[in-house]
């Protein structure tokens, strides 16, 4: 694709949103498919191969959550940002629980659009970047971790995780033993600390905690009214 940056699926049933976006999103040279509906949005994922998502959450018959979990099932790796009201709070938390790595909320500017598409394909590696080059395997008690294939492995069997699931672990592995406070972990991560993403840091930590129960040498740990520690006992 010469001279395009990226190819994503854009979920909008706000025709007059939907078309001013996807127009100043092509402009900046990406390859906007846009849908207006939930069923709409499957059946095109599942045709062709995008690089990133964006899902509003109220859509007509299918809405965003459902949408998401189905990209989740066939691939772990596309960033998903949801599109959420800014009185719909909770959301943002669904949406964290069904797969998603970010949120905007509406009324966004497409400066802030564009900025938060540019981080995850970078992180993605879609785009270049001249970001320092960080380690991509670990050991965490008896699991292999590797990062560039988004896996955690046990004994042969291999778990896929989000990137921001892989992001967090790294940020651990990297900081084990290390108490770290909540913040530090949400504006490394997530670029700022506030209360909705705070609380789906505790989401994504439990999932982790989850893939990691089959060894209870492997430990991520509440440091109470601070923030945790991964720890690997022996």
């Amino acid at each position: 694709m010469d001279g395009v940056k990226a190819k994503i699926l854009y979920v909008e049933d706000d025709v007059n949103l939907g078309f001013v976006t996807s127009d100043n999103l092509n402009l900046k040279g990406y390859k906007v498919n846009y849908c207006k509906d939930g069923k709409s949005a499957i059946e095109t994922f599942d045709k062709e191969n995008f690089d990133l998502c964006i899902l509003d959450v109220m859509l007509p018959e299918v809405d965003g959550f459902e949408i998401a979990r189905h990209i989740r099932e066939k691939n772990k790796n596309i960033p998903i940002i949801f599109v959420t009201a800014k009185s719909m709070k909770e959301d943002r938390i669904t949406g964290f629980k069904t797969g998603a790595d970010d949120y905007i909320i509406k009324p966004f500017s497409i400066e802030e659009l564009l900025l938060r598409i540019e981080v995850f394909l970078k992180r993605s590696k879609v785009t270049e970047t001249n970001e320092t080059i960080l380690p991509t395997s670990f050991r965490i008690g008896k699991f292999n971790f590797n990062f560039d294939n988004l896996s955690i492995e046990l004994n042969g069997n291999k778990t896929k995780l989000t990137l921001k699931e892989a992001e967090l672990l790294r940020y651990f592995c990297m900081n084990q033993g290390k108490i770290l406070k909540r913040e530090e972990i949400l504006k490394s991560l997530w670029g700022n600390d506030d209360y909705f993403i705070g609380r789906s840091l505790d989401v994504f930590i439990s999932r982790l905690r989850k893939y990691l129960s089959e060894d209870p040498s492997a430990n991520i740990e509440n440091i109470h009214g601070v923030g945790f520690r991964m720890t690997i006992a022996g």
